[in-house]
């Protein structure tokens, strides 16, 4: 009888919090035959943690092509490997595109274990529009490639994601309001699910001013929220639906404000109820 083939499970981490991981992620951990991982001493670092002891083999950008041959031969031989990243769900900015790839390309069954992710949860908290969003990773280091790549996002309508090296956020908020504007909203998430869990919230001008005076503000891991294209790119008044909003938000609920707005000025609902949601902000939270 042919030996079973085996099973790549792709597996989400906590990306702070030890109390994020599920418990089927953690049966995915513990019984499997090896973890991937991106830094073997991170995720070793986590398992103890769990009480967890599995054997790893190191998986990232600099040997992914060199070990995914041998991690093959692994399944193919009818053992569950677990694929991880450092933090969060694995392939998202992370390693693991190329096993994943030849892993399907060979017949082995690939499952993720869904969990913690960075994108997600920070649009969960920016009260910004998520009804559609693009991911952009992070950006160029390069300041004239980092200008370059934004000026080509400067029209696009859905909310934007990016991560950002906190070396690297002054000058990265900066760029952002040069080449999308200053007044456009935006929310800078640090340290999410961790101690010092901050959010700040604002326009790109004044995150990147706080950015550049505020030494914590350039601490931990980093995700950018920034709100999509104005409405007059789609070729609505947004002057308008600024007082229509501000108007009806003094007699009507959020959501029936938002409705009648976006029905008077053609604006999206989601646009019309981002800026209910921001005129109903507290001042900006830090550490």
């Amino acid at each position: 009888m042919a030996k079973p083939r085996g099973r790549l499970q792709v597996v989400a981490t906590p990306i702070g919090n030890l109390g994020d991981i599920s418990a089927r992620a953690r049966q995915a951990l513990e019984s499997a035959a090896a973890v991937a991982a991106e830094d073997t001493r991170h995720t070793g670092a986590l398992l103890q943690a769990l009480g967890i002891s599995r054997p790893l083999l190191s998986l990232h950008a600099h040997n992914e092509t060199r070990r995914v041959p041998e991690i093959l031969a692994r399944l193919a031989q009818g053992e569950t490997i677990a694929l991880v990243s450092d933090a969060g769900t694995p392939l998202l900015s992370d390693p693991g595109y190329e096993l994943v790839r030849a892993a399907t390309d060979a017949g082995i069954v690939v499952e993720a274990i869904p969990g913690p992710c960075a994108i997600t949860t920070a649009l969960a908290v920016a009260g910004l529009p998520v009804a559609r969003f693009c991911f952009e990773g992070f950006l160029p280091a390069r300041d004239r490639e980092r200008r370059s790549q934004l000026s080509r996002l400067a029209d696009e309508p859905r909310t934007l994601v990016f991560f950002e090296a906190p070396h690297r956020i002054a000058a990265t908020l900066a760029d952002l309001a040069a080449q999308l504007g200053n007044e456009r909203h935006a929310v800078v998430a640090r340290e999410l699910t961790k101690a010092h869990e901050t959010i700040y919230r604002g326009t790109l001008a004044e995150l990147a001013q706080r950015a550049a005076s505020e030494d914590n503000f350039r601490r931990g891991e980093i995700t950018i929220v920034v709100a999509g294209a104005p409405a007059e790119a789609a070729g609505v008044d947004t002057a308008l639906l600024r007082r229509a909003v501000e108007l009806l938000s003094k007699e009507l609920s959020p959501s029936r404000a938002a409705a009648i707005a976006a029905q008077l000025t053609g604006a999206t609902r989601a646009e019309a109820y981002a800026l209910t949601q921001r005129q109903a902000q507290p001042p900006s939270e830090s550490d």
